[in-house]
């Protein structure tokens, strides 16, 4: 198949940059006093390096749990001597004034601050400090930033009464940054004077006032013959709007979008005002109208608008006012109006509703900086991966996670996503899928089922997961997959869909795993939940998938993992089981299931003892005779008794029933059972069937031994020969024709 893009390795350069920020102290720093990180006296990097350094770990602190952020990080990069940064992108939480202060020496070109709202007026001074190199600056979302702490009056007493207070600040202004062309102030806080704010600066190129309200622009046409981009998102505008846009005759891009759900605008957009846009920006190549209202009718008449093949040419336009365009847009933001769905619009990329291509175009435009649109549209990708096919699947899954990674703690984008990659990673696009991006769908998926304890997230996480192959595909993240659903079903509440599909995977995640996972699970609490998960079923009397799954996990996780068998008697397992027994009586896989437990609780010698009651001898020897499912009751059964028989007469501690009595049931049972019957059971090793082989002490073990293995390697013999040959079977089956004392059915079946 073509390679595809998302397929290929990691750079060395990510690589190194990611191994060296989880291992700072053994790579680029020593601990200072065992706290403070400091630098290797000899390390110099330059901005290529640093820049680098520094945004992942931002990245990492937002989209990697596991990792820990360090109180000194940015300390590292206060010396430009040794450490030199350019272009950071800073975001949320992560950062607070004492970090930017840390690296207020540095020469910075590119400052992104991205809802940092630990942000306060001591940053606008750290500013400061950046203001004679600085180029491109945003503070999108950094609603504290204009606030300082006001402390009135300065005594002790009076501060108890009056703690600090919240102050605007009112003077700061970007006077001295002198170079700065790119500047974003998005969200910027009510009472800001904006104009004041921006006079200083000598040419702007671009900016952006999504989120802010402001009735005269007129002060924008100081940088006419300089501004190239303006976004104007979500502001209500007026007629004098409109009359100041068309003189900023520079233009590329335009944004005069809103959000339609968020507040009553009285701005109407009409053909004339997009005639003005048109006529006077002529350099226009993006234009994004998304969530207005058309007053007036801008199409063309439908008879001609739907005649031809669709076209992007201007002369063709469906919108009338575009048949002025000189050529086609590089972009036209149409997402919810009803424009999106005319024939002809000239534009290459039109985000919108009206198919899977317009709406995967509107989430790569809103993303970063508004979750609000990007969550309606997921839900719209939601829609067509669900009914229809989607076509540009890579491209989906990638805007999908990265609007996951990018707003964890948003809760709408967390529903719909986590919705979306359910349709997006199910079987019919598995061969698109390369490992890369299929362990990157599973990341954020464990990041959601970590940041959200919201039912409908669990679920989809959940269910998501079920698209994966298990545990193949989970076994990079395998302990922290355990724990987060170890963590859904410890709950005091439970949805029962959760519940069911929690449980489902767990027994999928210790299904054919080597023992030493298994045992690591179990340390989690394993075995404790599965038989609080049983407990519960019991005591409302209720057989479900629940209770067999959680019967058939546990038979999974002892398999040959005497430490987990040792948990399951030590947490009255055993009670649970005879009461099991005696609830449901006729539930078939049921009784296989807690069977096939009891079978690797049985070959652990130390644990024999305990089993060695009149009570579980009879429950045993009375299962013999069940004809449930199959052979496989009766077969466990006796599995069971002929370890214990294997520990020879001096260990049956017990009166009833007779040891003789038993035995004579054994073989009535294993002559009743059809040779070629075919099996509901994996072994992933005959070890403990081989163990019975040499031995004189109880001959029916023997038998029950060889008939397993007869049936086996007859029944599969693709799957079993190799393993019995790989593990030494041969020379003992050819022990046993020698044995005197072998019963003769037993030498035939060996030979």
């Amino acid at each position: 198949s073509p390679k595809m893009a998302s397929d290929s390795p990691e750079s060395l350069m990510t690589l190194c940059t990611d191994y060296c920020l989880r291992n700072l102290e053994g790579t680029l720093c020593y601990l200072l006093d065992n706290e403070t990180l400091r630098l290797h006296p000899d390390i110099f990097l330059p901005s290529e390096i640093c820049d680098k350094l520094v945004n992942e770990y931002v990245e990492l602190v937002k989209t990697d749990s596991i990792f820990e952020p360090h109180e000194s990080f940015f300390t590292l990069f206060s010396d430009p001597r040794s450490t030199r940064l350019a272009r950071i992108h800073l975001r949320e939480q992560i950062v607070q004034d004492q970090d930017l202060e840390a690296i207020r020496k540095q020469d910075l070109v590119e400052l992104y601050l991205t809802n940092c709202e630990k942000l306060t007026a001591k940053s606008l001074q750290t500013l400061v400090s950046f203001s004679h190199t600085l180029i491109s600056l945003s503070l999108f979302g950094c609603c504290n930033i204009f606030y300082e702490e006001e402390n009135p009056g300065g005594c002790e007493d009076d501060c108890l009464v009056n703690p600090t207070r919240q102050v605007l600040v009112k003077d700061f202004t970007f006077e001295g940054f002198s170079r700065l062309r790119f500047l974003n102030l998005g969200r910027l806080i009510e009472g800001v004077n904006v104009e004041t704010l921006l006079r200083p600066l000598a040419s702007l190129a671009a900016l952006d006032l999504s989120g802010i309200q402001l009735n005269d622009v007129g002060f924008l046409t100081q940088w006419k013959d300089s501004l190239v981009s303006l976004v104007l998102y979500n502001m209500d505008l007026s007629e004098e709007h409109i009359q100041v846009i068309p003189q900023l005759h520079k233009l590329r891009h335009l944004d005069i979008s809103r959000d339609h759900l968020s507040s009553y605008y009285k701005f109407k957009l009409t053909r004339r005002v997009l005639n003005l846009f048109v006529e006077n920006l002529v350099n226009l190549t993006s234009l994004d109208v998304s969530g207005h209202t058309m007053l007036e009718n801008c199409t063309i008449p439908s008879m001609e608008e739907k005649m031809g093949q669709t076209s992007i040419e201007p002369a063709k336009s469906s919108i009338a006012p575009f048949r002025g365009l000189k050529r086609p847009l590089q972009f036209l933001g149409l997402f919810e109006t009803s424009l999106c769905r005319l024939t002809h619009i000239p534009a290459y990329k039109v985000s919108g509703d009206k198919n899977e291509e317009q709406v995967l175009n509107a989430i790569e435009a809103y993303t970063e900086h508004r979750p609000e649109i990007t969550s309606r549209a997921i839900n719209l990708l939601f829609d067509i991966a669900r009914i229809e096919r989607c076509s540009q699947l890579l491209r989906a899954l990638q805007l999908v996670i990265t609007a996951l990674k990018c707003h964890k703690d948003d809760k709408n984008i967390q529903v719909t996503g986590s919705a979306a990659l359910f349709y997006l990673t199910n079987s019919e696009y598995r061969m698109e899928q390369s490992v890369k991006l299929r362990r990157q769908v599973i990341q954020v998926v464990l990041n959601g089922m970590e940041s959200y304890q919201e039912v409908t997230v669990q679920r989809n996480c959940c269910l998501t997961l079920c698209n994966f192959s298990i545990p193949e595909e989970l076994e990079f993240q395998y302990r922290r997959v355990n724990e987060l659903l170890l963590n859904i079903l410890n709950q005091s509440r439970q949805d029962e869909s959760i519940q069911r599909i929690a449980v489902h995977l767990c027994n999928a995640l210790v299904c054919q795993v080597d023992n030493d996972h298994k045992e690591a699970v179990g340390k989690m609490g394993f075995v404790m939940t599965m038989l609080k998960l049983i407990q519960k079923k019991l005591a409302d009397k209720t057989c479900d998938q629940v209770m067999e799954f959680s019967w058939s996990a546990l038979w999974n996780i002892t398999d040959e993992t005497p430490d987990n068998c040792e948990m399951f008697l030590n947490y009255s397992g055993m009670k649970l089981f005879l009461e099991c027994l005696k609830e449901f009586p006729e539930k078939q896989e049921l009784h296989r299931n807690m069977l096939g437990l009891l079978g690797n609780v049985a070959e652990v010698k130390e644990l024999r003892p305990q089993l060695m009651t009149s009570q579980f001898i009879s429950v045993f020897s009375n299962l013999l005779e069940s004809k449930a499912d199959g052979i496989e009751v009766s077969y466990n059964a006796c599995g069971v008794l002929s370890h214990i028989m294997f520990d020879g007469p001096e260990a049956w501690g017990i009166c009833e029933p007779h040891r003789e009595e038993v035995v004579k049931r054994m073989w009535a049972a294993i002559q009743s059972w059809d040779i070629n019957s075919r099996r509901n059971i994996n072994y992933r090793s005959f070890e403990p069937i081989l163990r019975l082989l040499p031995q004189g002490i109880s001959p029916v073990s023997q038998h029950w031994a060889t008939w397993a293995l007869y049936n086996l390697v007859s029944v599969y013999p693709d799957k079993y020969c190799p393993l019995l040959i790989k593990e030494g079977g041969i020379p003992l089956l050819k022990d046993i024709i020698k044995m005197a004392s072998a019963r003769q059915e037993t030498k035939e079946m060996a030979r």
